[in-house]
């Protein structure tokens, strides 16, 4: 059974380290900051000037001038700061982000991504996803396995706008984790319920798949 995208989340959540400065992309990478391990000191940071983001808001909590990135409303954390969007960029093309979670249209098995641009179709733009792949050495891609209409998404190459070239090392869709190792997807763990069968009619780029493959626990 695929992941839904809570599960997705919290799977990406245990890559989290303490004293991290994580950066969560737009649509499923949000998640994430619903599912940071207890006790552990992470820093959340937004693009358009936050640093110190938590948690979804409820309703008693919502405030609509506090956002992220993605425009949704969110919270802070003691210790959260807000400056210019020019200040966070400056933190994010400086290296100083720990870890990036970011969602994509497309990877393929070089470490390219392709994640802002369908042609013919209405997208929300770049946004930071250039610069945080071109100023991060770690970086997860959080998306789901296939399209809607059943099509890849890990690829031999991407076939859209490239958003970054060789920057991707991790990937972890709603059935798989993989990491890109020489030129090839490398199955590390599977989604519950998930064959590894099921993965690799799924996977066009080239894939390697190892004797043993642990299903995830949650």
């Amino acid at each position: 059974m695929a992941l839904s995208r809570e599960q997705m989340a919290m799977r990406v959540a245990r890559e989290l380290q303490d004293g991290y400065y994580v950066n969560l992309g737009i649509g499923i990478p949000t998640l994430v900051a619903n599912y940071v391990p207890e006790g552990m000191d992470v820093m959340l940071q937004s693009e358009n000037g936050l640093l110190g983001m938590g948690q979804f808001p409820t309703e008693e909590e919502v405030d609509a001038d506090m956002i992220n990135a993605g425009k949704q409303t969110v919270t802070t954390v003691t210790g959260a700061s807000i400056f210019s969007s020019a200040e966070s960029f400056a933190m994010i093309r400086g290296g100083h982000v720990d870890l990036t979670v970011l969602g994509a249209f497309e990877v393929d098995i070089e470490g390219n991504i392709a994640s802002y641009m369908i042609p013919g179709k209405l997208i929300k733009g770049m946004g930071g996803a250039m610069d945080l792949v071109a100023g991060a050495d770690n970086i997860i891609v959080l998306m789901t396995h296939a399209s809607k209409h059943g099509d890849s998404k890990l690829l031999e190459k991407c076939t859209l706008p490239l958003t970054g070239a060789g920057c991707i090392k991790k990937v972890l869709t709603d059935l798989a984790y993989l990491e890109i190792e020489d030129g090839a997807f490398v199955l590390k763990e599977r989604a519950p319920g998930v064959s590894v069968e099921e993965i690799v009619e799924k996977t066009a780029g080239k894939l390697i798949v190892p004797d043993e493959v642990p299903e995830m626990v949650f």
